[in-house]
């Protein structure tokens, strides 16, 4: 059994942990967003904060949620000046 089947055996990752912080995460983060957006009146900041906050709702893998979430906090951090 190697390091990571004994961390998923021992209840200390599993993929739903993953999926839950996932979310809480984008959600803040979208939150975040949207509300700097709507303060400066910039499309973009709200567009992405509002894609942050629902997109979790959309998706059932853990891989694809951590992917779509990241790129979107990336484009967000390019944008933001």
């Amino acid at each position: 059994m190697n390091d990571s089947n004994k961390a998923l055996f021992l209840g200390l990752v599993s993929n739903q942990t993953a999926f839950i912080t996932g979310i809480v995460v984008f959600l803040v983060i979208g939150l975040l967003a949207f509300r700097r957006g709507k303060q400066t009146k910039r499309a973009e900041f709200t567009a992405i904060g509002f894609a942050l906050m629902v997109f979790p709702y959309a998706v059932s893998q853990v891989w694809l949620l951590w992917s779509i979430g990241v790129a979107l906090m990336v484009l967000l951090a390019v944008r933001w000046k």
